[in-house]
């Protein structure tokens, strides 16, 4: 009995022992529970930390993001300092061409130095064309104005060629007035344009005959009435006809006094007035023949022969033509190159060979 009872008790105790072990058990889950819901915690509060130290860095970084710009501002000084460089390098060149294109506006040529330059030029070409004459051979004043005209839009060498037979055929104008056309067309056909200048020279040949007695006038004004005759042809014949002073304005003047800056203007009575107030009276006929002498030898149309003019350092356009003095020789013209010259009665002081006539021409 007593041994039962005895164990009873241990049966509970056993028992309550297993309860409280359950219980501790229990416990112990449920403690580890909490303990396993507070990793997270400290999961969240080490991302808090790691979100800190992620910030701190960044906010350590942050002046170096400051100094970025810094850099960029440094590098975009230095992109732009060649170009400022470059504008600095450029200006100067800028400045030049400037100074280049202003220059003349700055500093013109007042009148009173283009008349000592121009002066100065029909001095230095008065020694070289010492002997400038008219190169159109003619006895008188008739024969002067019939070869002028027949001189359009041809050599005078031509012309000097071709009238001969035609002043034999018909040496006054009463002669010329009543000539056969046709007859006067097939003496002058060297000359081109045969037609057209047969009218004039018969048409002049008759207004002689019936309004000036068969008497070349000796005025300008009457000169121009004559058919075919101009401004540069009446000065051609009062200049070296009558010792009337002119200025002749023909191809060869026009270009060099516009080369020489004498005058802008391309109109020839412009150009004749223009180049006659740089120069006394007396000095316009033998200016022309200077003038047109220098732009039938040396200073050409195309390729001037600068480098064997005598006249370049006054001229502006120097440079237009061959500078180099051995080529530019060879470009020379007439007495000047060693050929003939164009008239084959030339005056007495002409340095250069007579030009032959037609049939050997």
């Amino acid at each position: 009995m007593s041994t039962k009872k005895t164990t009873k008790p241990t049966t509970a105790t056993t028992a309550e022992t297993a309860e409280t072990t359950a219980t501790t058990t229990e416990t112990a889950t449920a403690a580890a529970k909490p303990a396993k819901s507070e990793k997270p915690a400290k999961s969240e509060k080490s991302a808090k930390a790691a979100a800190k130290k992620t910030a701190d860095p960044a906010k350590k970084a942050a002046p170096t993001k400051k100094a970025a710009p810094t850099k960029k501002a440094t590098a975009a000084k230095r992109a732009t300092a060649p170009k400022t460089a470059a504008k600095k390098a450029t200006a100067p060149k800028k400045a030049t061409a400037t100074n280049k294109a202003t220059a003349p506006k700055k500093a013109p040529e007042s009148h009173a130095a283009l008349v000592r330059r121009a002066r100065r030029i029909n001095r230095e070409l008065a020694d070289v064309y010492s002997y400038a004459h008219p190169e159109l051979d003619f006895e008188n004043p008739f024969e002067l104005l019939v070869a002028t005209v027949l001189s359009a839009q041809t050599t005078d060498l031509r012309v000097n060629q071709t009238t001969p037979r035609l002043f034999a055929a018909y040496p006054t104008p009463e002669d010329l007035a009543a000539a056969v056309p046709e007859e006067v067309e097939e003496l002058i056909r060297p000359t081109g344009f045969f037609r057209a200048k047969t009218k004039s020279i018969m048409g002049l040949a008759k207004a002689l005959r019936d309004d000036f007695g068969g008497e070349v006038p000796g005025r300008v004004d009457d000169l121009v009435k004559l058919p075919g005759v101009g401004r540069k042809t009446a000065f051609v014949v009062l200049g070296n006809a009558f010792g009337v002073p002119g200025i002749t304005v023909d191809t060869h003047f026009g270009r060099l006094v516009r080369r020489w800056k004498w005058t802008e203007e391309t109109d020839p009575v412009k150009v004749e007035t223009a180049v006659a107030a740089l120069f006394p009276k007396s000095e316009w006929t033998m200016l022309s023949h200077r003038v047109i002498f220098h732009g039938r030898r040396i200073c050409h149309s195309r390729k001037p022969a600068c480098g064997a003019c005598p006249i370049a350092p006054l001229c502006p356009s120097y440079g237009e033509g061959e500078t180099d003095p051995e080529k530019a020789k060879k470009l020379l013209k007439y007495e000047m190159g060693g050929f003939p010259g164009q008239r084959l009665k030339p005056p007495p002081d002409y340095p250069g060979k007579p030009a032959p006539p037609l049939a050997a021409g």
